[in-house]
């Protein structure tokens, strides 16, 4: 799919690589794009940015029943959604210490927030012969993130959906990537919550940026390639494919080679 002519919705908009994509998708000429954050000011300067084929709202994805209303408003006031982006994110580190509210929390905004928005708006895409769903999951869903359990169970998840969606739907017009990146510079960092109870220093080199930091518009443009081609992987660091092939290759040896990747960032 061509992003131009066509009425795009991005997610987490804010800043990071929601930003990104929403302003390269109005520069190949998209007819309108709505830039939804729980920030609402960071959303209407991305919308500001842009220029008059944007606009700025505020949305909290963890909340079902404002992105229902959020695709009808779009529906009603811009016409038939063609692209949703469901891209908003955090990162929290933790474990099984973490209280099992945080852990529903980032299931919410990283799992169910793709299930409500492609519930919001396939029936409307189906009926106009068909859209893209382009969801941000991370190369966590595909291999995991060692020191946050709840984020690499939420991005697994959020890939299965995807995979889901791109099985059932395929035939009815409805096109699906998913991106899985490592390490982007964005404002995810800023936007973190920190386990108050862990004790453990941080890594000076986490492992999401070991394989390096992409710029967030490095990041939109692959996105858009992909989408191009209808590509259901995005994975902006080629290193992540070469991971995941040797996972599936040899499971026991990869979580081997895991274990020792964690005590290496660890220094041990």
């Amino acid at each position: 799919m061509e992003v131009a002519d066509k009425v795009v919705v991005v997610t987490g908009a804010g800043s990071g690589i929601g930003r990104a994509f929403a302003i390269k998708c109005a520069e190949i000429g998209a007819t309108m794009v709505v830039c939804t954050d729980l920030n609402g000011a960071n959303a209407e300067e991305t919308a500001k940015m842009i220029g008059a084929g944007a606009r700025g709202v505020v949305l909290d994805v963890g909340d079902e029943a404002a992105i229902n209303s959020l695709v009808a408003e779009v529906e009603q006031t811009n016409g038939g959604i063609d692209v949703f982006v469901s891209n908003a994110g955090y990162g929290q580190p933790g474990g099984l210490d973490l209280a099992t509210p945080e852990w529903e929390r980032m299931m919410r905004v990283h799992t169910w927030s793709h299930l409500a928005a492609a519930r919001a708006v396939i029936p409307g895409m189906v009926a106009r012969g068909g859209g893209y769903l382009l969801n941000t999951a991370s190369a966590a869903g595909l291999l995991t993130q060692m020191d946050s359990g709840p984020y690499a169970v939420s991005k697994h998840a959020a890939v299965a959906f995807a995979e889901w969606v791109a099985i059932n739907y395929y035939d009815r017009g409805i096109r699906v990537s998913v991106l899985c990146p490592q390490a982007v510079r964005t404002n995810i960092g800023a936007n973190s919550r920190r386990n108050p109870t862990a004790s453990a220093p941080r890594p000076k080199i986490g492992q999401a940026s070991f394989d390096g930091v992409l710029e967030a518009d490095a990041v939109a443009l692959a996105c858009l390639d992909a989408m191009r081609e209808e590509r259901f992987l995005v994975l902006p660091h080629p290193e992540v494919e070469t991971y995941f092939q040797r996972k599936a290759n040899d499971y026991d040896r990869w979580l081997h080679g895991m274990r020792r990747f964690r005590d290496r960032l660890k220094g041990g």
